[in-house]
């Protein structure tokens, strides 16, 4: 197959989204498959949505020899009238590759409206969906209208979480969690109000400082105002590392005991389930997909994100009893074991890419 892949920027972008992105053109490109990237530059939302205008850009997708164009959903506004007036000269299919809905976010009511309209056109614009979760489906499923489970084309693959080859044991974690001294909690994510890294110290700044550590893994320049709210008065056992080379954030997982990510919404959460191959439980919270990965008090914590004192209850919990972190870690350590690898997820995107261009 020859298949586009439209995106915004660099494929090597550092998330989630574009992690998915790159593993299913590794896994195209490892069957024999033509993979062409068409990037356009990060800009505004305003200002991508002037990208529907764009002459170069409808002549390189309306001429194209593509079997199939691939589309993150990310660039829903740059698409979502342009993807109608190239379909009436192509007879490729247009398939979006969702990892969560920009709606699905916190935005002011009449940006929020604005996002909503746009989106559910854009949706409304292509031939098929790859999904991350089934929480994504679903989402889309309701800003579409849709009420029944036959509708457009779809799969849902979820992510896999073992891009990091964790080697661990049973022994080995069990070792960990009874080894003295304080809680070791690691956050990895940009630093980015979606993420909430503010709400995890405010927990945590509730407890005896002598009783926890905390590593935060992630780029510091996506939000530089939030990276400065968050550098305020900043509690000297937390620990700022940046961006880290997927070796070094490897062994601060090994290190650490539990994984905190409270954001307000992801759509999957990748990071959970790699930080379960380390034997990590995870807190995430209920806006969004972690309840798929995460069991409520058997591999971690599924909390809503505003809910400090209840985050903060649950890392002292595990602070005291290290019997029940040492239980809820190597129950973790089993659901990454039971997950789907990337090769097998992004097999199944290819089968469903296939079925797309045979039809």
């Amino acid at each position: 197959m020859k298949i586009g892949l439209l995106i915004y920027g660099s494929l090597g972008t550092v998330s989630g989204g574009y992690l998915y992105d790159r593993m299913l053109v590794a896994q195209l490109q490892a069957c024999g498959d033509e993979v062409e990237v068409v990037s356009l530059p990060w800009v505004g939302y305003g200002r991508a949505l002037l990208h529907n205008l764009s002459r170069s850009l409808y002549q390189r997708l309306a001429t194209a020899d593509f079997d199939l164009l691939l589309q993150d959903e990310l660039n829903h506004p740059s698409l979502f009238w342009l993807n109608r007036q190239i379909k009436r000269h192509v007879q490729y299919p247009i398939v979006s590759i969702v990892h969560h809905l920009r709606q699905s976010e916190q935005h002011p009511p009449g940006l929020l409206w604005l996002y909503r309209w746009v989106e559910r056109r854009y949706l409304q614009s292509v031939d098929a969906f790859i999904f991350n979760s089934q929480t994504t489906r679903q989402e889309v499923a309701r800003l579409m209208g849709e009420t029944s489970d036959v509708w457009q084309p779809h799969v849902v693959a979820h992510p896999g979480g073992d891009r990091f080859q964790p080697v661990i044991t049973e022994a080995e974690i069990s070792q960990r969690t009874h080894e003295p001294g304080p809680l070791r909690v690691l956050f990895v994510g940009n630093l980015i109000p979606r993420k909430r890294l503010h709400t995890l110290i405010e927990a945590l700044c509730q407890l005896p400082a002598a009783d926890w550590r905390l590593d935060v893994v992630g780029s510091t320049a996506v939000h530089p105002t939030y990276t400065r709210r968050i550098l305020h008065n900043l509690p000297t056992a937390v620990t700022l590392h940046g961006s880290l080379p997927d070796a070094a954030l490897a062994e601060l997982m090994r290190r650490s005991h539990v994984l905190a990510v409270p954001s307000q919404y992801e759509g999957f959460g990748i990071v959970y389930l790699e930080g379960m191959g380390f034997g990590l439980p995870a807190i995430g919270t209920t806006g969004g997909a972690a309840k798929e990965i995460i069991t409520e008090g058997v591999n971690g914590y599924v909390i809503n994100a505003v809910e400090t004192a209840v985050l903060a209850h649950h890392l002292h919990h595990l602070h005291q009893n290290r019997d029940a972190l040492a239980a809820m870690s190597l129950s973790a350590r089993q659901r990454f074991l039971a997950h789907p690898t990337w090769a097998q997820s992004m097999a199944k995107v290819r089968g469903f890419l296939g079925e797309q261009v045979r039809g």
